[in-house]
Formats: C-alpha cells, sequence, structure tokens
C-alpha cells in the first residue's frame, strides 16, 4: 500500500513500534477501504450522513468522485505514468475512507471486497507492470460490481473505460530532461 511519508522518513529511522503503528493504520484504512464501494448503493436509501452538517458531500457525490479517479487511474496506468497512478489510487483510498468515516449505516459485511484488488494495483504501479496493472485493475472493476450487485444496485455498472473523457490532461509520463 502507498505510504505518504515526510521528507528523509525512512524505515531504517522508524524504530520497530513506529512501523507496527503504522502497519496498523495500514489494515485500519484496508478495511476502511472495503467498505466503501456500498456507499453508492446505501446513498439511494440513506442520503442523510452521520452528522447532519450541510457541508459534507453526499455519498454520491463521493462516489461520482471515486469513478472518475477509476477513469483516470486506468489511463495513467495504461500510460504507464505510475507517479499518476499512485496518486489516482491514493486519492481513491481517501474518498471510500472518507465515505466510511461520513456514513456510519454504510454495511460493512463486504469490508474487504475492495482491499486485495487495491493492494494488487499498488504492488503493480510500484514494480511498474503493466500486465499486473491490467490485471488487478479487472479485479477491482469486478469488486465494484460485485457489491452493486449484492446491495440490489445491479444497475450500477462501472467498466473499464474505452476512451479518455479527459481532453485536457496528458496521461503519458512527463518526457525526461
Amino acid at each position: 500500500m502507498l505510504i505518504e511519508r515526510s521528507p528523509g522518513l525512512t524505515k531504517d529511522r522508524l524504530g520497530s513500534q513506529e512501523i507496527e503503528i503504522m502497519k496498523m493504520r495500514m489494515y485500519v484504512l484496508a478495511l476502511l477501504v472495503g467498505v466503501a464501494p456500498m456507499a453508492l448503493a446505501v446513498a439511494q436509501s440513506s442520503p442523510e450522513p452521520m452528522s447532519q452538517g450541510n457541508n459534507l458531500p453526499r455519498l454520491g457525490e463521493i462516489m461520482l468522485a471515486k469513478q472518475w479517479r477509476h477513469m483516470k487511474l486506468w489511463f495513467a496506468g495504461k500510460q504507464r505514468n505510475w507517479n499518476l497512478a499512485a496518486y489516482e489510487l491514493a486519492q481513491i483510498r481517501a474518498s471510500l475512507a472518507e465515505a466510511a468515516t461520513l456514513y456510519s449505516n454504510i454495511p460493512v459485511g463486504d469490508i474487504v471486497i475492495m482491499a486485495e484488488p487495491i493492494h494488487l494495483i499498488d504492488k503493480a504501479i510500484q514494480s511498474r507492470d503493466s500486465a499486473a496493472f491490467v490485471n488487478a485493475f479487472n479485479k477491482l472493476t469486478a469488486a465494484c460490481n460485485a457489491c452493486h450487485r449484492e446491495m440490489g444496485r445491479e444497475f450500477i455498472e462501472i467498466r473499464v473505460p474505452a476512451e479518455s473523457p479527459f481532453n485536457n490532461q496528458a496521461f503519458p509520463p512527463p518526457a525526461k530532461q
């Protein structure tokens, strides 16, 4: 999994207790990530967030942002722009965690459905393995759809993008100087 690190923070500088705390945080995040795909289905039956604040995003908005990130992740990975792919994957994780945090009534039964595909995508990005990326991305897409079907929302079907709607963004990695 990707971990945002402070400059100069290396494994050598971390104590074993700090490493264990970081691992525990990543496991908790993985669990939260698994809950969020069900959020879109819950949004239609439960439109109110845990807090009644007016400034919180609706669950459908969070899931729509995740869908855009899903597309951008695909095009970044296909173009082997691994830095952009890592960024988009981190944004997907964050939006899923946000949904799980803000909406307490999201079912937790399928908490692991997204964790494995996200881990596999992360691994493919870190190893810069295009074939593994495609395979893992397909698993992520299938996991989204499995969650939708399980929640009775089979009419929400996510697919691997065929063409980019982002004509204002370059997906190939920047040319080396």
